[in-house]
C-alpha cells in the first residue's frame, strides 16, 4: 500500500488515522485478523517500531486486539467502531462547514446545497 506521509504530523499518526478509516469504512471488518507489523511496515515503507507506536495507540483505544501467537484482529465491539465513525462524520461535518462559510455560504445556502446535491 502506497503512501505519501506529510510533513506536518508525525508519521505514527498518520498510520492511526489511515488504519481507523480502513475500519470506519469496512475495508477492515469487525473481528478481522489484521497485518502483522513487519506486514505492514513493509507495505507502507516505516520503520517497523513507528507502526509498532501506531498498532499499540489503536490497542489502546480499544480499535484493535491482540490474541497471544495468533495476530492483532479489529475489535468487535461495533460500539466502539460506531462512535469512531460517528467521530469522523462529525469532523468532516464540521470542517465542510467551516470551509463554506469561509467562502461566503450562510448556513442556509449551505443546507440547500446538500439537499440540491442529493
Amino acid at each position: 500500500m502506497e503512501y505519501n506521509f506529510d510533513n506536518e504530523r508525525p508519521i505514527y499518526i498518520q498510520l492511526i488515522k489511515l488504519i481507523e478509516r480502513e475500519i470506519v469504512s469496512g475495508r477492515l471488518k469487525s473481528g478481522e485478523r489484521i497485518p502483522s507489523v513487519r506486514e505492514y511496515a513493509n507495505s507502507f515503507k516505516v520503520n517497523p517500531n513507528t507502526m509498532q507506536k501506531a498498532l499499540v495507540e489503536l490497542e489502546e483505544q480499544k480499535l484493535i486486539y491482540t490474541e497471544r501467537t495468533n495476530g492483532k484482529y479489529v475489535t468487535k465491539d461495533e460500539k466502539i467502531i460506531a462512535k469512531l465513525k460517528e467521530e469522523y462524520a462529525r469532523d468532516i461535518t464540521s470542517k465542510y462547514f467551516e470551509n463554506m462559510y469561509k467562502i461566503g455560504f450562510t448556513q442556509d445556502e449551505v443546507l440547500k446545497y446538500l439537499l440540491e446535491r442529493n
